[in-house]
């Protein structure tokens, strides 16, 4: 009976524990390093299609973003200002995607707003964000509208935005990771660190 006991209590409170194990802090969290592949993980697209993250990624060379959500004002001018590079981006051979935990509804909104011509994924319940060392624990008073804005996925995490460029096996060649959410690559910064890249 004890044991059945604690099965119980530890399926209820695992979703608690998996976010206490966080960092507290967007300055404390270990993201992978150039050279490391990135993990597998299934991503949802905007009309709720189901892909695995390497299968994107053996297309072609990426741009992998990561971001907020779509209620972040800061997030939403970094994919506006990265939508300005599209072309360019596509024409040296690469595709760009951005993922965050908003539901796929969420995402179709946010596409429709920012127009964007790259590619939007979900990651609600973070198990690409948490295995890219990305996630930590987000301010309490985020905790509802994160919870929502996932589509009651997300209990209380926030991705450090971040940039990464990745060969076709899924090798990151480039990384640009600030835990200040404010501070984002620059859309100049990432066509240089493409060409640079291609010169190699």
């Amino acid at each position: 009976m004890k044991t059945k006991t604690f099965i119980l209590l530890t399926g209820l409170f695992f979703p608690i524990l998996i976010n206490a194990q966080l960092p507290e802090k967007a300055e404390d969290i270990s993201p992978l390093l150039n050279g490391e592949t990135v993990p597998n993980a299934m991503l949802t697209s905007p009309d709720g299609k189901k892909f695995q993250l390497k299968e994107i990624v053996g297309q072609k060379p990426t741009v992998l973003l990561f971001y907020r959500g779509g209620w972040c004002p800061f997030c939403n001018a970094h994919l506006l200002e990265i939508q300005g590079v599209q072309n360019q981006v596509v024409n040296l051979g690469y595709q760009i995607i951005a993922i965050s935990p908003d539901s796929p509804q969420n995402l179709i909104a946010t596409d429709e707003k920012q127009d964007l011509a790259y590619s939007l994924y979900s990651d609600a319940e973070g198990k690409l964000i948490k295995a890219m060392g990305l996630a930590f624990k987000a301010p309490e008073r985020y905790s509802g509208m994160l919870l929502e804005k996932s589509g009651g996925l997300n209990p209380g995490f926030l991705p450090v935005p971040a940039v990464f460029v990745l060969d076709t096996s899924g090798k990151i060649l480039f990384e640009y990771i600030n835990p200040d959410y404010k501070t984002r690559l620059k859309a100049d910064m990432l066509m240089a660190v493409l060409k640079s890249i291609q010169n190699k």
